[in-house]
């Protein structure tokens, strides 16, 4: 259980605090509504741009991490299809720092040209390097137009083109700021060793007076029903064969979620899953394997991809791994398996919690989703769940003609 007070600001700005005087440490979270599926699909990779100029310098503030720094703390960021997320952990009598530093960035960037160009080249040279230069680097530039048809999770974070960082000019950049990174589009979780009377004179103080943004409402296309079983096929100079299969899930919050991830879990978590034991200890037909899933708020993806062995054929692999999926969707898993993966999934979270960054994070997630409370759900949700719950997630997710087929062929040699 994660307890927390909260408020509003007149500005819009959604204040979480979750006191915990255990530790002499403070979190402060600051989570963005906008991700890369708020993207116009011909101006793609935004968001994760934006990720790379808040830390470029803002209207008073020219280096982020010094100050930072010089007062004990870390900072990050990360970007995704559905938010962009920002965090600094610091000694909690220091916490003020945080709040003139995410403060001011929220008031404004600077929109200094040379960081413009400088994490321009940043964010192109990670393109490269993450995307098409690392072995499979390209496999979701080329999974997610198979799956999604419509969404917007067709392209990936880093966009779907990178020609779309390149063409960015600074009317696009300050655009794109003024309608997302504004107090009522954000929310704030402070966790530590603070107190709530505490954070609302601070958050008052810096961050009230930045005025509001219009209202943001998201309004995406649905992804429609898949219908039949799609397949693409790739190739390139990677060490083995791979095989990617994706399938149509609920997204994370919504019901039958978690008896998803289960079902991911009980096919390819860990060296007692169904896929490991079966094809890679007893038929020695991949080298690795695994299944998990996206998370994503909107209807995400069961993922299961495997590496081959040497002189396997992606078409026998294929069909060993669907007459496990077959099996599962006939008779369900057994009550062994399901009380595994729960007690599993349970020690995860629990575990997870035990971190103050990730509590915080997890009401920022929640509150972002529409109810703060959820955040404090997840673990009755996985305790009352059956096998016959398991058993009709896999006959919905399963199913042939929700599946998305990628066989990614090597170009090497193999020596004998």
């Amino acid at each position: 259980m994660i307890r927390y007070k909260q408020f509003t600001l007149d500005n819009g700005l959604k204040v979480f605090v979750h006191e915990d005087f255990s530790t002499p440490m403070a979190a402060v979270n600051i989570l963005y509504n906008v991700g890369s599926r708020d993207e116009d699909q011909e101006r793609t990779g935004f968001a994760h741009l934006f990720e790379h100029l808040m830390f470029g310098g803002s209207r008073h503030i020219p280096s982020y991490d010094i100050p930072v720094q010089n007062v004990g703390g870390e900072n990050n960021a990360f970007t995704s299809p559905d938010i962009t997320n920002y965090y600094i952990t610091l000694p909690a009598d220091n916490v003020e720092t945080a709040f003139w530093l995410e403060s001011d960035r929220m008031l404004s960037l600077s929109f200094d040209p040379n960081v413009l160009e400088v994490q321009r080249k940043v964010v192109i040279e990670e393109f490269k390097q993450r995307y098409l230069n690392q072995p499979y680097g390209d496999m979701w530039l080329k999974l997610r137009p198979l799956a999604y048809k419509e969404h917007p999770y067709r392209w990936a974070t880093i966009g779907k083109d990178i020609e779309h960082i390149e063409r960015a000019t600074m009317d696009d950049v300050q655009d794109f700021f003024f309608r997302f990174y504004r107090p009522n589009n954000a929310i704030m979780v402070v966790a530590g060793a603070v107190t709530f009377d505490q954070i609302e004179e601070l958050a008052q103080k810096w961050f009230g007076d930045i005025p509001a943004g219009p209202a943001y409402v998201r309004n995406l296309p649905k992804e429609p029903k898949q219908t039949e079983e799609r397949h693409l096929e790739t190739s390139a100079n990677v060490p083995l064969d791979s095989l990617v299969k994706v399938f149509h899930m609920p997204g994370r919050y919504e019901d039958g979620f978690y008896a998803g991830d289960l079902l991911s879990d009980i096919l390819g978590r860990g060296k007692s899953s169904r896929l490991y034991q079966q094809l890679l200890k007893e038929k020695a037909i991949f080298n690795s394997i695994s299944a998990s899933v996206t998370s994503s708020l909107d209807p995400g993806l069961l993922l299961i991809k495997g590496n081959l062995n040497p002189g396997v054929k992606l078409e026998d692999a294929d069909a060993a791994v669907k007459e496990i999926l077959q099996e599962l969707i006939e008779n369900g898993a057994t009550d062994e398996e399901v009380t595994k993966v729960k007690n599993q999934s349970e020690a995860s979270l629990a575990f997870s919690e035990v971190e103050l960054l990730n509590r915080a994070m997890n009401l920022a997630f929640a509150a972002n989703a529409g109810n703060v409370e959820w955040a404090n759900n997840d673990a009755e949700i996985i305790r009352n769940l059956t096998s016959a719950d398991i058993h009709e997630a896999a006959r919905n997710i399963l199913k042939p003609e929700n599946a998305s087929t990628l066989y990614y062929r090597s170009e090497q040699k193999v020596l004998a």
